[in-house]
């Protein structure tokens, strides 16, 4: 999944030093948080008991095609990392991808900052696979871009749904998809126009900061070096797309079985736009997993766009969220505590270097 952050003076700081800068943090967004749920609260109560009855009516094949579903969109991330790192010279079985995503994620649903701790977590875990510093940082980048890309042409197609047509939308941003794998495949095998253009650019940035016009070149070198031991073939580059499209689609069915587990059927158009607009807002690290203001986002979305009635609207997001957000997050700290648990000797070091990656 893909993390950002931005402290003051240390962007990725130890989780000690983030709680002892921010201590207020929690407090304020508990409070927030309290007032969310109680004006989500007031609003929905007039529907809560006809959405308990859909619930208490749930059809339970469809909630396990939901969980189903779910789990395939994990794998799929997975293979995305599994298949990036392949192509930085370093070959993982599925089994040890999907756990450090499982891990990753639960960090990432449950923690204050937990996209911060969840990426440096992920680049810890590449490192001792034998990933360069450069190859580990890579793929964190690389493999947010094509799942955000994803999730751009999920929210064109359901907009281009809604006029019964594909649109110049849907096709511009299939061919930025292709665009942006055919370039990390050229770029991986030419690091030294890379490198030219780089050069041009240090030189430029030297000369305004009136440093000394071979400052930094040595990094460049080492950069390219790195560089060379990425090859994003086209067989790789296809795989990449291919199980970022599954991850996202997945997510989507997910949702989908969800509604018709409660007994609605969601228009597809309604379905995506909503997929979308709530991954959007859960991207905002406003509180643990997009709590609330994901909810009141996919409420609004299924509502509103794919046709379900509010009460049916209520059971399909808690069911969803249940599966996508509550056991997922349960299955990422169990894999953690039996896996990852056990500090080692690297990590401070691999955290120091995770965030002197995250400068250049």
């Amino acid at each position: 999944m893909t993390a950002d952050g931005d402290l003051a003076g240390d962007p990725f700081p130890s989780p000690s030093t983030w709680r002892r800068r921010f201590w207020w943090v929690k407090w304020v967004a508990a409070v927030v948080v309290a007032v969310l749920l109680v004006g989500e609260g007031w609003y929905l109560w007039p529907r809560l008991h006809e959405s308990w009855g859909a619930l208490t009516e749930m059809h339970w094949g469809w909630f396990a095609a939901c969980i189903a579903a779910q789990a395939l969109s994990m794998s799929g991330f997975a293979r995305v990392q599994k298949q990036l790192l392949h192509a930085g010279g370093v070959d993982v079985s599925q089994g040890k991808s999907l756990a450090v995503v499982y891990g990753a994620t639960a960090m990432s649903l449950t923690l204050p900052a937990g996209q911060v701790f969840s990426t440096a977590f992920t680049y810890r875990q590449t490192r001792r696979w034998g990933a360069s510093p450069l190859v580990a940082s890579w793929q964190l980048v690389f493999s947010g871009v094509v799942a955000a890309v994803g999730l751009a042409m999920l929210g064109i197609a359901g907009a281009a749904l809604v006029g019964n047509r594909i649109g110049a939308n849907l096709i511009v941003t299939v061919v930025a998809l292709a665009a942006l794998l055919l370039v990390g495949n050229y770029l991986s095998r030419h690091p030294g126009t890379l490198e030219t253009g780089l050069r041009k650019v240090l030189a430029l940035v030297n000369r305004l900061r009136k440093k000394p016009a071979d400052h930094g070149i040595a990094k460049l070198a080492e950069l390219r070096a790195q560089l060379e031991s990425v090859d994003l073939g086209k067989r790789d580059a296809a795989l990449v797309g291919l199980w970022a499209v599954v991850h996202r689609l997945a997510d989507v069915a997910c949702l989908g079985f969800a509604c018709y587990a409660i007994g609605g059927e969601p228009k597809l158009s309604g379905l995506l736009i909503a997929f979308t607009a709530a991954k959007a807002a859960g991207s905002i690290p406003f509180a643990p997993g997009g709590l609330v203001y994901v909810d009141a986002t996919l409420i609004y979305g299924l509502t509103a766009g794919a046709g379900l009635a509010a009460s049916q609207a209520v059971a399909a997001t808690f069911v969803y969220r249940l599966v996508s957000f509550i056991l997922v997050a349960i299955v990422g700290w169990i894999v953690f505590a039996f896996l990852f648990r056990t500090p080692h000797a690297d990590d401070e070091a691999l955290e120091e270097e995770f965030k002197q990656q995250r400068r250049i």
